[in-house]
């Protein structure tokens, strides 16, 4: 009874979860583009003798990077980069830090065409060895920056693309149907306005939003906590996800405008070419092989959203489709990531 007790006025405290990280070193470390990497100095050496391909983790825009090393360590699997690592795999993580009001004028080209080729060009520098070439993955908006990446820095040298949970087309996201035909009317220049006025979306705003995408998850918090009382590992996991959500940094004002007009309002994207910032890209062109996963029950990008790269991508040497149902985290991180994402991750590596 006070041992329960104790254990419940510890989560509402937020000291249960220990606030633990993967052994990592920062290799660079600029404003918008941290790159850490991952693993002890012994796996490092082992990637480098075996010239294991490493991979160049990008994180969604307004997501902490943090979302790769989730509770390391615990039961079941949390952390990407643990799982990375267990692979004989060296992981990289691009860090963009938090966006304020002087980050205003950020847009998707500054991460496609600088942040993200920087971030690669100094991991193939780092790591030294193998064939000087990266994986690079990004879930959500992250496999949408490293999508856009490959397409227009086809120089840069990386070896397949992979994304967990990102949408490809917006037509076919049903959550966006009412906002497209709100913005359709007006070109989306009041809320574009709005967004550069105030520098973009501020993170409360963010944070905000991503919880109410798993509303139930919040009003069953109560009874998920009594119901796991006894089982410390869910409870860390729960403790990790809330400081996750709550470290949600903002979108910069031209991004989001970027994002309401170029992939809401006219799917450009889905229709393969985008016009970003002085940029054209032709996702149509990519050619190195892509690796994308999607699910039925994610409540932020559908189904038909991350699969659509099948049809889109036509320029690709080979795109490969994974249905894993679970949420939109959980695509990435957590039990049914363990069983199913990252095995399938893990395969389609070893065959490139």
């Amino acid at each position: 009874m006070f041992s329960d007790l104790r254990t419940i006025a510890r989560v509402l405290r937020d000291d249960f979860a220990p606030r633990t990280a993967s052994e990592s070193v920062v290799v660079v470390d600029r404003p918008h583009g941290r790159l850490r990497r991952y693993g002890t100095a012994q796996q490092l050496d082992d990637a480098r003798a075996a010239g294991t391909v490493p991979v160049v983790l990008v994180p969604p825009l307004a997501v902490p990077a943090s979302c790769y090393d989730l509770a390391p360590g615990a039961f079941p699997a949390n952390s990407v980069v643990e799982f990375l690592l267990s692979t004989g795999t060296i992981p990289y993580v691009v860090d963009f830090g938090d966006v304020g009001y002087a980050d205003r004028h950020l847009g998707f080209d500054d991460y496609f065409d600088t942040f993200v080729p920087r971030a690669i060009a100094d991991a193939v520098d780092d790591f030294r060895a193998g064939p000087d070439a990266v994986d690079l993955m990004g879930w959500s908006l992250g496999g949408t920056v490293s999508i856009l990446t490959a397409a227009y820095r086809k120089e840069l040298p990386i070896r397949s693309v992979i994304t967990v949970g990102t949408p490809l087309n917006y037509m076919k996201m049903p959550m966006y149907s009412a906002v497209r035909k709100l913005l359709r009317l007006v070109g989306g220049q009041p809320l574009g306005a709005i967004a550069r006025a105030i520098g973009g979306i501020p993170a409360p705003l963010v944070q905000l939003s991503y919880r109410a995408t798993s509303w139930q998850r919040e009003l069953r918090k109560p009874k998920y906590i009594l119901d796991n009382i006894d089982d410390h590992d869910a409870l860390i996991r729960m403790q990790v996800i809330d400081r996750f959500q709550d470290s949600m940094p903002g979108y910069p004002g031209r991004l989001t405008e970027q994002m309401l007009v170029n992939l809401v309002i006219r799917n450009e994207i889905g229709e393969g070419v985008l016009h970003l910032g002085g940029h054209t890209v032709d996702v149509r062109t990519l050619t190195a092989p892509v690796f994308t996963v999607g699910s039925h029950r994610d409540a932020i990008v559908s189904h038909a959203a991350a699969a659509y790269g099948q049809e889109l991508l036509t320029g690709s040497a080979h795109v490969e489709f994974h249905t894993v149902e679970s949420s939109h985290l959980g695509l990435l991180t957590g039990p049914d990531a363990a069983a199913h994402t990252w095995p399938a991750i893990a395969a389609f590596r070893a065959s490139l």
